[in-house]
């Protein structure tokens, strides 16, 4: 049930979005547009409270509550930033916008984009190993939740391996290729 809950949110949520962005620049209506836009974060709150309610009443946790809250993380720390990137597309592609800036694939700037990538990751696993560790300790049940407690570990690891990926590009910067010749 959980997992069919997430992938609903992950629609809504870009439906959210989608709706607030039509509002905004197809429809004038600026005010309903950022309300949509800031109506993702319910989203959030619904599915985490429906994870604690499964939880309280007595499932044993799953991969599926711990992915609740990796997402609800994930949604938290790079939710503006995803909203940000969509309002840009879609104010270029069907508003009459400016093109979107173009992406850094080398050199510095590369390198600086890809560590305020990890530290958005970053945040997002204390948000969410928050709520993980916060589900373990209200259930209070060390042997239904420790499926909580292993996606704190997995996902320490994966946190751990991005820093490697995400910080060589300061040590070792992503070269320009360059054409072949004729």
């Amino acid at each position: 049930m959980i997992i069919a809950l997430i992938v609903t949110c992950e629609i809504a949520f870009w439906l959210f979005i989608a709706a607030g962005l039509v509002c905004r620049y197809w429809l004038g209506w600026k005010r309903i547009g950022a309300v949509l836009l800031f109506s993702t974060i319910i989203i959030d709150l619904l599915l985490i409270t429906a994870t604690v309610i499964d939880l309280r009443g007595g499932a044993e946790a799953g991969i599926g509550h711990g992915l609740a809250a990796v997402y609800v993380g994930v949604s938290i720390a790079f939710g503006h930033s995803m909203i940000g990137w969509a309002d840009k597309q879609f104010r270029y592609r069907f508003a009459n916008g400016p093109a979107p800036p173009q992406i850094a694939k080398h050199g510095r700037e590369h390198a600086r984009r890809e560590r305020a990538g990890w530290l958005r990751h970053a945040l997002a696993w204390a948000i969410g190993c928050g709520l993980l560790y916060g589900m373990t300790v209200l259930i209070g049940d060390g042997e239904r939740t420790k499926a909580l407690l292993q996606m704190i570990r997995l996902w320490s690891i994966v946190l751990a391996i991005d820093f490697m990926i995400s910080f060589s590009y300061t040590v070792w910067p992503r070269q320009e290729k360059k054409e072949r010749g004729m």
